[in-house]
């Protein structure tokens, strides 16, 4: 029997299940269509985060506001590491400006500010600007992925 993985639609919320041999071959989720796996950080709010902080996937969040500069920076280099941990990660970015509860229900002091989840709880977190190759580093370090 082929091992199965929880994946929470980042656009919707809904839970889906997805065969793990096909999470490379650009699963959809049952309910509005959306790609469950992407190259690219998606956009999600406080509800998305809760459910998609449980799934089998590993999540890595981007807590970031747009008057940031440093999280504007850090944009493309988020954008750079997603591409290149797909489709074993998943990235997603969180504006505090817009979810501020969200933001002190995990903590957040400073921005931007990443935290890697995985199964239910919180796997390690990271603050700060860096380069995707460093991102990359600390994702495949706390989750054992080889390079």
């Amino acid at each position: 029997m082929a091992e199965t993985m929880r994946v929470t639609c980042l656009s919707c919320g809904q839970a889906n299940r997805v065969p793990a041999e096909r999470l490379a071959a650009g699963p959809k989720c049952g309910v509005c269509g959306a790609p469950l796996i992407s190259a690219k950080p998606v956009a999600i709010d406080g509800a998305v985060l809760a459910k998609a902080a449980k799934d089998d996937l590993p999540l890595l969040v981007d807590f970031w506001a747009p008057w940031c500069g440093p999280c504007r920076q850090m944009a493309p280099q988020f954008e750079a590491a997603a591409g290149m941990l797909a489709p074993r990660v998943r990235f997603a970015k969180l504006n505090t400006e817009e979810d501020p509860a969200v933001s002190q229900r995990h903590g957040i002091q400073g921005i931007p500010a990443f935290i890697l989840f995985g199964r239910g709880r919180e796997v390690a977190r990271a603050a700060g600007a860096r380069p995707a190759r460093d991102l990359v580093a600390f994702v495949q370090g706390k989750l054992g992925l080889a390079a």
